[in-house]
């Protein structure tokens, strides 16, 4: 006599997503598995302090008829779904129910599957579609004369106003600034004098996919990156070029323009792979979708496989390079105290606290680590009807960096880093983890 168990102690595994099956997008299909899953949920509710899907999922059954899922309205459901942004750390962190346990539960791609059934059906707003259209808000943006322009607005009160009740972008939101001088500008000559040595894993010459993000906001992330690789002997080359990862189009659950991205980036990627490259990005989501969620979309593209393969979180790179003893440890300077927001979509990727190993190298440094969301997710801290539960869900983040009293503070993801310095509201920028190493070398 077979019975269920309560939980699991085995490894997590992802199974790859069938979007591509008709099935996929039956309405009927979808809601009844919301139904079991979000009863699974309702029964067990360690996640409620993650994201706010999972306390919007408990209140509606909480304040239903029946005290129970049957309770709650089917339109309800997609309140649920709006507050996921997909971040995986229920799935990785919390649920004792994921495969291979037999109640096979996958909440972050069930929600992505609703969303993808939500764009089928053409119930997204032009906002949303213009926020995760990131290549051409970017190319405009970038444009010398226009840069200027969207930077000013940006952060001018009355246009702000004017944008939350057009676009419904919050006014009080920290939105990123734009730069014509992009780091494909900067770095795209740049000719390395390393010579490239494997060490471990790693073939010891690395190729940047820059990313939309790096690329227009802030290439000067991007320029610390390469100048801290060089003073490792890490020979750094960027990709020819590139689209978005995809990733804010795979939020949004327009799943076809994923497979756009990746059509474009991955050739690129593959033949890089196959003069010999390693891969890699500043933006975790950007490393997560070339490591997690492109091969699961797409499990027999045999250079999606490779690409996977080759591509490395920047710190768990230089960390295995660190491994082999082939990392340059001569500091010149402490950073004291530092507050470092490890990011989801770094944390997902299962390769340990790499970027904190690496800053406690660093002498009279001492590193508080603060592994909760910030609650950012690239688009939903900047929308009008999420911005206040993004800035709650901060603020656990910003009281520890008041806390510790840091001298530094910043996240793996740049952007979680401005929305920290949203609710911190003291004048202090927050620093990249990369850029506080360029410090720590004395690079100038």
């Amino acid at each position: 006599m077979s019975t269920v168990r309560e939980g699991s102690l085995e490894a997590p595994t992802r199974h790859a997503l069938d979007w591509k099956n008709p099935e996929f997008y039956n309405e009927e299909a979808l809601f009844t598995e919301l139904e079991r899953v979000f009863d699974i949920c309702h029964g067990c509710r360690r996640c409620v302090s993650l994201c706010h899907a999972f306390p919007t999922l408990f209140d509606l059954v909480d304040e239903s008829e029946t005290l129970e899922v049957d309770g709650v309205a089917l339109s309800d459901y997609w309140k649920v779904v709006d507050h996921c942004y997909l971040c995986d750390l229920c799935y990785m962190t919390k649920c004792p129910y994921v495969p291979p346990h037999e109640w096979n539960l996958d909440f972050p791609h069930l929600m992505l599957r609703a969303k993808a059934v939500k764009y089928k059906n053409g119930k997204v707003s032009n906002r949303d579609k213009i926020l995760t259209s990131t290549d051409a808000v970017g190319s405009l943006a970038g444009i010398p004369v226009i840069s200027g322009v969207v930077n000013f607005a940006n952060n001018c009160k009355p246009t702000r106003k004017l944008m939350e009740a057009t676009l419904g972008v919050h006014a009080d939101a920290k939105l990123p600034k734009y730069h014509s001088n992009t780091l494909r500008n900067r770095i795209s000559k740049h000719q390395s004098q390393a010579q490239a040595e494997a060490a471990g894993a790693t073939t010891g010459k690395l190729a940047l996919f820059a990313t939309c993000y790096m690329n227009r906001n802030e290439p000067d992330i991007g320029e610390d990156f390469v100048a801290v690789c060089e003073h490792n002997a890490i020979p750094v080359i960027l990709a020819e070029k590139e689209r978005c990862c995809g990733m804010p189009k795979l939020e949004l659950g327009h799943l076809e323009a994923v497979e756009e991205a990746k059509n474009f980036n991955i050739p690129v990627l593959a033949k890089l792979v196959d003069e010999g490259y390693d891969l890699t990005a500043l933006v975790p989501s950007c490393v997560l979708m070339f490591k997690q969620e492109l091969p699961l979309m797409f499990p027999d593209d045999a250079d999606v496989q490779k690409v996977k393969q080759a591509f490395y979180d920047p710190f768990e790179y230089l960390m295995l390079r660190h491994r082999a003893g082939k990392l340059n440890t001569d500091f010149k300077q402490g950073l004291g105290k530092v507050s470092y927001h490890a990011a989801c979509h770094q944390r997902v990727q299962n390769i340990g606290q790499k970027t904190k190993e690496l800053l406690m190298l660093i002498p009279d440094t001492q590193v508080d680590i603060i592994e909760r969301c910030s609650g950012h997710d690239g688009t939903y801290a900047v929308k009008k009807e999420f911005h206040e539960t993004a800035m709650k869900i901060v603020k656990p983040v910003v009281n520890r960096v008041k806390k510790n009293a840091a001298d530094h503070y910043g996240s793996d993801c740049a952007m979680a880093g401005h929305h920290i310095e949203n609710g911190l509201k003291d004048g202090r920028e927050p620093a990249h983890p990369i850029t506080l190493i360029r410090q720590a070398y004395g690079i100038q």
